[in-house]
């Protein structure tokens, strides 16, 4: 690539990245949006909750929006993975794997979280398919079917109150002790939730479909859908090469403006918010990328 240049660099390619693509792109900025193509829900069959769009699979959704982004000729994309960022006198530099540098004014961080799977057999297989994250994306298409939620704690607890209004088929799996306070426990006993707490040792499924989750003491039950609550990461370490703020949570903090702490840095989609879907992101996405032309603009005129 001959430009290495830009007004703005997105680190991340999906849904958010792409949104604040077409923001600044229709705003004539020079941008360069870099993705490695491996979002974290190209395993889920469909995506819901998303008017215009309900139903589709992601990666359609996303093949799309990078058709509509490409045709603002001041955008361009290249295929790779970040592995530096460092803050120059007058931006930011890049550092990709294959070593080229690319340098920019500001810096957009869309690149989202990795999910930390549980060493269960069979749960990556099914992460997205039927092993679930959220109810407003998936939970319509499994309402009123035999249900399980693995988590523990406070989290489980509110968990188990949306879930409930989908389906009363509900079982709270807590792999090992629960943790639940002594209130909590009496409200899911009463609302006939099931706690186990039995060791889960592996899910049985057919083709990413959950079946049944067999437990180490032998035991087992039959599911056609369980949510989980699993750890993450940031996807990349441009955060944390900046210095920026993190949650509690392990988000990238940000104001409502999606301004980080360090000048020049934004952020958005889902490695700023538990809320993960594709609406939000692309929402979060078309919000900073607006931002950050208005902050171009006052620095230039």
């Amino acid at each position: 690539m001959e430009n290495k240049n830009f007004d703005v660099i997105i680190i991340g390619g999906s849904y958010a990245g792409l949104s604040a693509g077409m923001s600044l792109g229709r705003s004539l900025r020079n941008v360069l949006i870099i993705d490695s193509g491996k979002s974290c829900n190209r395993q889920t069959p469909h995506s819901h909750n998303f008017i215009t769009h309900d139903g589709k699979a992601p990666t359609e959704i996303a093949k799309l929006a990078k058709e509509d982004v490409a045709k603002y000729k001041t955008v361009r994309f290249y295929n790779g993975t970040v592995v530096k960022t460092r803050k120059t006198n007058d931006g930011f530099e890049i550092e990709t794997s294959s070593g080229e540098n690319f340098h920019a004014k500001k810096l957009i961080l869309a690149s989202g979280v990795k999910d930390i799977m549980p060493d269960i057999p069979g749960f990556a297989e099914c992460w997205g398919i039927s092993v679930l994250h959220c109810p407003y994306c998936h939970g319509y298409e499994v309402k009123n079917e035999i249900t399980g939620i693995l988590s523990n704690g406070d989290m489980a607890y509110e968990f188990s109150k949306l879930i409930f209004n989908l389906t009363k088929k509900l079982t709270l799996f807590t792999n090992g002790k629960a943790v639940l306070s002594k209130e909590q426990s009496e409200k899911l006993e009463q609302n006939k939730i099931t706690v186990n707490e039995d060791e889960i040792k592996e899910i049985k499924h057919e083709n990413g479909s959950v079946r049944k989750i067999i437990f180490k003491n032998g035991q087992e039950v039959s599911l056609q859908a369980l949510y989980a609550k699993i750890p993450f990461e940031q996807n990349v370490n441009a955060s944390d090469d900046l210095g920026c703020e993190r949650t509690e949570q392990g988000f990238i903090k940000i104001d409502m403006m999606h301004k980080t702490n360090i000048p020049g840095v934004f952020a958005c989609g889902d490695n700023v918010t538990m809320m993960r879907s594709v609406a939000n992101a692309i929402a979060q996405g078309n919000f900073a990328g607006a931002v950050v032309n208005k902050e171009l603009s006052d620095e230039t005129f």
